[in-house]
């Protein structure tokens, strides 16, 4: 991914540094194991660890050599070592490195997106409950529809996004899978019981039959788990988009001082922050359609998974973790303009309100429901071509007059009855404090040494 968009805290962990470094802490995992069993004299494990290193340069001064990644890195953590490297790699195929690697580097990278939508949960909870009072009109097919408020759109995403929380926290929990098992998964050389061994010490699930390579199932599950909440960012940032159009102008993206829209044309304010949400959304599914391609490998395992996957596993998680907090400070900083929502409201001319004459017409006044409705369509459909208050018009139909009083007709266009069960949906977000609250006890009690979670 280009620097533009990569935050540095998940970027470190996609650099060849720490892809090398993860694939030692597995070479070292295996080698503790062996001496256990009397396997790596105690003398060569303390040289092993002492002295074992990892240089990048010369990995790749070696590979130009080898052509394969795995053996110059066996190659030069040997060499770093000295006569105890040859303890190194033994009963190993290059995937049980690689794979139980990159579940390392998956899993931390998992940590960090779901430390991300913590804090855009928070900051949803928080602004939909300021803003749970917040009118604005409802639209579907991007027509007025029924009151509804800022807070509700909110909470609304809030929601969303936890369900995406949950779905991304059971492929993380599912991707932290290694495999120590050798060519083919058969444990020709080692056994099972040291697999267990290693990957509780690296506090990684075991893949119960794992061929010579983790079964790739588990990717896509991360990767369509990524798309759908950057899809969820994605309808998040185009309401944004919409509501600041210039004809609607409710919302706003925030707008620091220095900041310009245009080159040519300096009165712009433009919602390039939503903009780049919704491209970089296109993006992760891309990346997810790939991973879905990388399942039916040939036979116990070919390598057409692995260049994709040297691009679309850092990708993916550097741009939702990009989203992630971009979105967040969008929601902090998103400019709520009531003055331009309550005008909006107004120019609807009260047709919002033909609903709750519908229903007075048949409830209280005893009209069919086909002949009610067909009273006040024709009235609204003439206030909207007229430019006339839709109560204006019902106040002095016939039908209408005869049937409901004034004050029963002024009380349909009361918008607070609309909005009398918000404060209930608001809420509910109690659910999601409760959620945040736990999750954040758990990160502040200590993780015992090599348990897997």
């Amino acid at each position: 991914m280009i620097r533009r968009y990569t935050l540095p805290e998940m970027g470190a962990i996609w650099t060849d540094e720490s892809r090398f470094g993860r694939m030692l802490e597995v070479e070292l995992a295996v080698c503790r194991a062996r001496a256990r069993r009397g396997l790596v004299p105690e003398a060569a494990l303390r040289g092993i660890e002492t002295r074992a290193r990892v240089d990048v340069d010369r990995i790749a001064e070696i590979e130009r050599t080898t052509d394969h990644d795995v053996i110059a890195f066996v190659t030069q953590v040997a060499e770093s070592v000295g006569p105890e490297g040859r303890h190194l790699h033994l009963g190993l195929t290059s995937s049980d490195v690689v794979d139980t690697a990159l579940a390392l580097q998956l899993r931390a990278a998992g940590d960090l997106l779901l430390a991300a939508v913590d804090q855009l949960l928070r900051v949803l909870v928080d602004r939909a409950r300021r803003e749970a009072g917040t009118v604005l009109m409802g639209r579907t097919h991007s027509v007025h529809a029924e009151p509804t408020t800022l807070g509700l759109k909110l909470a609304g995403w809030a929601f969303e996004v936890d369900r995406g929380r949950a779905r991304l926290a059971a492929a993380v929990d599912e991707i932290g899978t290694g495999k120590v098992s050798g060519p083919v998964g058969t444990y020709s050389h080692l056994d099972p019981e040291l697999e267990s061994e290693v990957l509780d010490d690296l506090g990684l699930h075991a893949d119960a039959v794992s061929t010579q390579i983790v079964q790739r199932d588990r990717h896509a599950a991360l990767l369509a788990a990524i798309a759908i909440l950057g899809g969820t960012l994605e309808r998040l940032a185009t309401e944004v988009r919409n509501l600041q159009h210039s004809e609607i102008g409710e919302l706003q993206e925030p707008f620091r001082s220095g900041q310009k829209g245009s080159s040519a044309m300096p009165h712009k304010r433009n919602p390039i922050l939503s903009e780049r949400i919704a491209g970089l959304a296109r993006l992760l599914r891309g990346y997810a359609h790939t991973a879905l391609e990388n399942q039916p490998l040939w036979h116990e395992r070919d390598i057409s998974h692995s260049s994709a996957e040297r691009v679309i596993l850092p990708d993916a998680t550097i741009v939702l973790h990009y989203a992630l907090v971009r979105t967040t400070g969008l929601v902090e900083g998103l400019v709520a303009r009531p003055e331009r929502m309550r005008e909006n409201i107004e120019r609807g001319l009260g047709l919002h309100a033909s609903s709750r004459v519908l229903l007075a017409l048949v409830d209280q006044a005893g009209l069919p429901r086909e002949e009610a409705y067909a009273i006040v369509q024709r009235a609204a459909l003439r206030a909207a071509d007229e430019r006339r208050p839709l109560r204006d018009l019902l106040a002095t139909d016939p039908t209408v007059a005869g049937r409901l009083s004034l004050a029963t007709l002024d009380a349909c266009f009361d918008d607070a009855a609309f909005l009398r069960h918000v404060p209930a949906v608001i809420a509910r977000l109690e659910a999601l404090d409760a959620g945040l609250a736990e999750r954040g006890a758990r990160v502040a009690r200590p993780v015992p040494a090599g348990a897997a979670r």
